[in-house]
């Protein structure tokens, strides 16, 4: 079997087999198969796509190609969720507590962020001394201890999704569906988890920019997750404006903390009763979405979901009297407010410009190499369809400088202000075969 040969099949429109996916792959990983070669047959999926077969076999064969973890001695069903991201995406710190304190273990495997705030790994290393790496067994220990605990992806888990990925980066391949989806379902299997809840957002702030791609990948990786046993479902999410209020770590951690105790924004809480609703019903606690969701309220309401949180906290080496003193993790320097310039209705938050706002403050990070300020980021102070009077603040800013002309300037244009608004959208869709 060559390379080049599949390469040409793969140009003519051919479906390669699954020996040979299995071949590139395994191949590629033990690098004997050049980036030059790879980056061929990348730009050649990219544009003759690939079919449900070829992309579960791509999957599967990524997921094989390094370690893949064994949670079997996990009690319960083991419910995973991931989300593809967008601006104020705190759900992760509060779902993980919120669906285990009704009984559903979550082993959650979290990666850093590359963009405009940090991912769910960075968010956790605001709280000072929380530890994000674990050996498998205390993992597994705390797991069936406290039902939760959320570490860092293992170094071996899918390499060859790692060697791809850095490729994909530098050869204009990213936005593929067939390598999205193979992308996120190999980690997400190779996990170890028996059921995957899916965030798919879609809007400015998110990949997938409209809802008919956002709807072909969802249905992609629900199938692979099928075909790879384990139960898949994904929610279509709107990312058109930022979730929540809080961007920045720090502040999305205080966030999350809030939303815990029954106090957040109300657009974060239904997206966490939403998705924790299907992670309930997945997990076998709750046959209906109806029984799961009042689990989850009352969770809420009686303060378990929180302490669940600060037992989290605590076991994993963070101090938890940030749970009940949030206000300690508000390290920036300044707190400047954006006064709005007229009044009238916020028509749009463009999710995308306002987390690249954050990220000027450096909240998030350009390269791989750049370091988060935990401390700094926005609060927002009006959603899509608030009033809003000249004058009255639309946003705090935190920032380690006085230096934020330019942030100002981002924000202003993007938060655009008119007569009358449209209602905004938060789930689209709903996806279970």
């Amino acid at each position: 079997m060559r390379m080049v040969d599949l390469i040409e099949k793969k140009r003519e429109g051919q479906a390669l087999t699954k020996e040979e996916i299995g071949f590139i792959i395994r191949e590629y990983t033990a690098d004997k198969i050049p980036d030059y070669q790879m980056s061929a047959l990348l730009m050649t999926i990219f544009y003759e796509d690939m079919t449900d077969e070829e992309i579960a076999a791509l999957t599967l064969a990524m997921a094989n190609s390094g370690e893949k973890i064994d949670l079997s001695s996990i009690n319960g069903i083991k419910v995973d969720k991931h989300s593809t991201g967008g601006v104020g995406d705190t759900t992760t710190l509060v779902l993980a507590p919120l669906v285990a304190s009704v009984g559903v273990p979550v082993a959650k495997m979290s990666g850093r962020g590359l963009g405009y705030t940090g991912g769910t790994l960075d968010k956790l290393e605001s709280i000072p001394g929380f530890k994000i790496e674990l050996s498998d067994r205390a993992f597994i220990a705390e797991v069936n201890t406290n039902k939760v605990a959320v570490i860092g992806q293992s170094g071996d888990l899918a390499p060859a999704d790692k060697k791809l990925y850095a490729l994909r980066d530098v050869t204009a391949t990213v936005d593929s569906i067939p390598l999205i989806a193979s992308s996120i379902m190999s980690k997400k299997i190779a996990a170890g988890a028996d059921a995957i809840v899916l965030d798919v957002t879609t809007g400015e702030g998110a990949f997938m920019k409209n809802l008919e791609d956002a709807r072909r990948l969802s249905h992609t990786m629900v199938r692979i997750g099928e075909l790879a046993e384990r139960k898949t479902m994904a929610v279509i999410s709107d990312m058109s404006q930022p979730l929540g209020e809080a961007i920045g770590n720090s502040l999305e951690v205080i966030e999350a903390i809030e939303t815990l105790q029954g106090q957040g924004p109300d657009d974060l809480l239904e997206m966490c009763y939403v998705l924790g609703s299907q992670m309930v019903v997945l997990g076998k606690k709750a046959e209906t979405l109806e029984e799961a969701r009042a689990l989850l309220e009352e969770a809420i309401a009686s303060g378990a979901a929180f302490e669940t949180f600060k037992k989290m906290v605590k076991n994993q080496g963070g101090d938890e009297t940030i749970c009940t003193h949030p206000g300690r993790l508000l390290t920036a320097q300044f707190e400047l407010e954006l006064p709005a310039q007229t009044s009238g209705v916020v028509a749009k938050l463009v999710a995308n410009e306002i987390g690249i706002a954050a990220m000027m403050l450096g909240a998030g990070r350009q390269t791989k190499e750049d370091t988060i300020d935990h401390g700094v980021g926005l609060k927002l102070h009006k959603k899509v369809g608030d009033q809003v009077e000249k004058g009255e603040s639309l946003a705090t800013i935190y920032s380690n400088t006085e230096q934020i002309a330019e942030v100002k300037k981002l924000l202003y244009q993007n938060i655009i202000i008119e007569e009358s608004a449209d209602e905004p959208t938060l789930v689209h869709e709903i996806i279970t075969e």
